[in-house]
């Protein structure tokens, strides 16, 4: 028998989730106890009812993977199930426990994979990090919630196991498909109100709730985050809606490689956008953005590295030039508004000989930021880990223009990257060019199907 015991927090959340509502969402802050406490309750419902099927999705397989069945689903059963046999599919990906119930695991990234999952049906269905996951897919799981599972209760075999929906996430904004359907109780279709409200629960938790599971530190470290990134990851908070953004963390997240797994770059780009700091006395001036940003055989643009460093020209200059060696890259690029010749100067002083190319701005840089807009929804702009500066500077940009405290020189830099990986996507308005359709977008001399 299991000494596991719920915290306060999780005993709350519990009850919710026994409930009567067959859609459960909880969300909150980072490491606040949400996949463990709801992959236990997918365990608890494969056990009660011997042969039955169950599964747990995210938006991409790597993602649930690496996070779920080797981290969260082992320690689960470890700890809340000691006495509890299980054997893993690693061919079909899905856990078998006692009774012969089984639990699947998948992402909805996958096509082939996705058709055979939900060519089946389930009697829970759990939608882990769904802030990622878009609504359309949301809708086609719903559907495979249908399998007719009994469970013992007793020594009864004939009781009806209610069919559960779950869902998580870190709060995205209150666009998002989870704000309206769970909060506002609105269909995000229609945007009408749902016609069965009680049927759609929810629960806050946060990281402070879950303190006694958590390292030293921890919550520190959520301190020293940004405003906008305490707001989600420690208060677990929904931002306010901004209809008008170019980039939004949901998005960022969905494609994140998170398993340091990328293919072959074909082409690296390392870009600089200068800020005019001098060797010294430059506290008070903007950094200078240096990021290096890949193109992989797949097509994809990866942002490797955000080398951004508040330095004059003797030190920015060698962080960018070793930038490229250790990247093996093919090109320096720099914007010349700022100081003229200066980056191509302070870059061959580093390391001569260096391929470099400059950069004219003449467009404002929302406008140079929002043709990767579509590359980021598409999934052709992919962070390799996390890189949270950076990202506060990119959800800044909107529509009307760049609404961050301080200049985005690290998001500059990116922009000039893409730019450079992906020439098709901006035209000077002087050439009066029409842009290519995505379907066929020239990417150096290759092209690739959006």
């Amino acid at each position: 028998m299991s000494a596991f015991k719920l915290n306060a927090k999780q005993q709350e959340a519990q009850h919710i989730l026994a409930g009567d509502a067959t859609h459960l969402m909880l969300f909150g802050g980072s490491r606040s106890g949400k996949t463990f406490l709801l992959v236990r309750n997918v365990v608890m419902r494969a056990l009660k009812a011997p042969g039955s099927r169950h599964a747990i999705l995210r938006f991409r397989f790597n993602a649930v993977k690496a996070s779920v069945v080797m981290d969260t689903f082992p320690k689960v059963m470890a700890i809340a199930f000691p006495g509890v046999k299980w054997e893993l599919n690693k061919t079909d990906w899905f856990a078998t426990v006692d009774g012969g119930s089984q639990i699947w695991f998948g992402g909805l990234d996958d096509k082939e994979r996705t058709e055979k999952i939900l060519g089946m049906e389930f009697a829970t269905i759990y939608l882990n990090e769904s802030s990622q996951i878009p609504w359309g897919s949301v809708g086609v799981a719903v559907t495979r919630l249908a399998q007719l599972a009994t469970q013992v209760i007793n020594g009864r075999d004939n009781v009806p196991l209610k069919p559960r929906m779950y869902y998580d996430c870190n709060p995205p904004s209150k666009v998002h498909w989870s704000y309206m359907q769970f909060i506002e109780k609105r269909d995000p279709e229609s945007k009408k109100p749902i016609a069965r409200p009680g049927d759609y629960a929810f629960f806050q938790i946060n990281p402070m709730d879950n303190a006694e599971n958590l390292s030293a530190g921890y919550l520190e470290t959520l301190q020293n985050l940004s405003p906008r990134l305490q707001k989600r990851f420690l208060k677990g908070e929904f931002a306010d809606a901004n209809p008008h953004a170019l980039f939004h963390d949901e998005t960022i997240d969905k494609w994140r490689v998170t398993d340091g797994v990328i293919p072959d770059m074909v082409r690296v780009v390392v870009a600089v956008d200068p800020s005019g700091s001098g060797d010294s006395d430059n506290a008070d001036n903007d950094a200078i953005g240096i990021c290096v940003v890949g193109l992989g055989t797949d097509g994809n643009a990866y942002l490797l590295e955000d080398c951004t460093v508040k330095a004059g020209p003797a030190t920015w200059g060698k962080v960018a030039t070793d930038a490229f060696d250790r990247h093996a890259a093919d090109i320096v690029v720099g914007e010349i508004n700022y100081g003229g010749a200066m980056v191509h100067h302070v870059i061959k002083t580093a390391r001569p000989r260096t391929p470099y190319k400059q950069v004219t701005a003449t467009r404002g840089k929302a406008v140079r930021a929002e043709p990767f807009s579509a590359l980021y929804e598409q999934g052709k702009v992919r962070h390799v880990g996390e890189f949270r500066d950076m990202e506060d500077e990119l959800v800044a940009f909107s529509t009307s223009g760049y609404m961050g405290e301080s200049s985005p020189n690290r998001a500059d830099a990116l922009i000039w990257a893409l730019t450079e990986i992906f020439p098709g996507m901006v035209k000077d308005k002087r050439e009066k060019v029409k842009l290519k359709p995505l379907a066929s977008l020239a990417v150096g001399n290759q092209s690739w199907m959006a």
